[in-house]
C-alpha cells in the first residue's frame, strides 16, 4: 500500500497500523493528501477463512504545509474521504467523500468496481448487537446496564440477536446495511480501548455518520476528537442512532448518579 500511495504521486505523509512512525513522501512523489489506514484489519481471521479487510481515511494538508504530522493529527470530521474494501465472498468497496456512502462489488471479469449498494442508510433501528463478550467481566457499569437491558428486555419486546465476528470490516459492514450496534468499549482492562483512532475509528465513524447513524466514545462524539498520537486508541460505539441513542442514555445516568454522589 504504501508503495502504491507514493507512486501515485498524489500523497504526503502515510499512516499504517503496521509502523510505528509516520512515512513522509520524498519531494518527487509529494502530492496534497495524507493518508491513514489499516492495510490488513481482522488479520487474525485469515487462516479461517473470515472475511477481512482494509480501512482507510483521507485529510487534505493543511495550507502551505508540506506534510507534516500535523497533518494527520486533526479531528475526523476534517478527513475528506474515508471507506474500507472488504475481501471474503466478494470482494466490496464502501466509501464516503462526506455526499452519503456508497457500496461497490468487484466484477473480476471487468476487473472494476461495480456500484451495487448505493446511498446506504443505516436503519434508525436494528435488531443485532456486536459486542466481544468474552470481555463482559472488565465491561464498565453502563455497557452492561445496555446489553442487559438488549438481552432480558422489559415490555415484552424481543431480545436482540448477537452477532460478532471480530474483524471490524465485517461487523460494521453488517450494522451499516442490517442496522444494530457494534461496540468495542474501553474497559477495565483496556484502559484506552483497544480499537485504533486515526484508521480504525475515525474512517467507521465517518461512513457511519455519512449513512445517518451515530459514532460516539459512549460520551462524546467520535469525529470530534483531536488526536495527539498516530496510534491513539478509544472507545466505540457506532451504527443505528436508535440503539446508539438508548446507550449513550447509560453514560447520561452514570454521569447524573456521580453528580448526585450515588455512584
Amino acid at each position: 500500500m504504501i508503495n502504491s500511495l507514493r507512486a501515485s504521486g498524489k500523497t504526503a505523509v502515510l499512516v499504517s497500523e503496521e509502523l510505528d512512525e509516520a512515512v513522509f513522501i520524498d519531494e518527487k512523489h509529494r502530492g496534497k493528501y495524507c493518508v491513514v489506514f489499516d492495510p490488513l484489519d481482522g488479520s487474525s481471521n485469515i487462516d479461517a477463512g473470515v472475511n477481512i479487510g482494509t480501512i482507510f481515511g483521507i485529510y487534505h494538508i493543511r495550507p502551505d504545509s508540506k506534510g507534516t504530522l500535523q497533518d494527520v493529527l486533526r479531528p475526523g470530521s476534517e478527513m475528506v474521504a474515508a471507506g474500507y474494501t472488504m475481501y471474503g465472498s466478494s470482494a466490496n468497496l464502501v466509501l464516503t467523500t462526506g455526499k452519503g456512502v456508497n457500496g461497490y462489488t468487484l466484477d473480476a471479469a471487468l476487473g472494476e468496481f461495480i456500484l451495487t449498494h448505493p446511498n446506504i442508510r443505516v436503519p434508525p433501528r436494528g435488531k443485532i448487537y456486536s459486542f466481544n463478550e468474552g470481555n463482559s467481566m472488565y465491561f464498565h457499569e453502563p455497557v452492561t446496564k445496555y446489553l442487559n437491558s438488549l438481552k432480558y428486555p422489559s415490555n415484552g419486546k424481543l431480545p436482540y440477536s448477537a452477532r460478532y465476528i471480530g474483524s471490524m470490516v465485517a461487523d460494521v459492514h453488517r450494522t451499516l446495511l442490517y442496522g444494530g450496534i457494534f461496540g468495542y468499549p474501553d474497559d477495565k482492562k483496556s484502559k484506552n480501548g483497544k480499537l485504533r483512532l486515526l484508521y480504525e475509528a475515525f474512517p467507521m465513524a465517518f461512513l457511519t455518520e455519512q449513512a445517518g447513524g451515530i459514532a460516539t466514545t459512549g460520551t462524546k462524539r467520535i469525529l470530534d476528537i483531536v488526536p495527539t498520537d498516530i496510534h491513539q486508541r478509544c472507545s466505540v460505539f457506532l451504527g443505528s442512532k436508535d440503539d446508539v441513542a438508548d446507550l449513550q442514555k447509560f453514560y447520561q445516568q452514570e454521569a447524573a448518579a456521580k453528580e448526585n454522589g450515588t455512584s
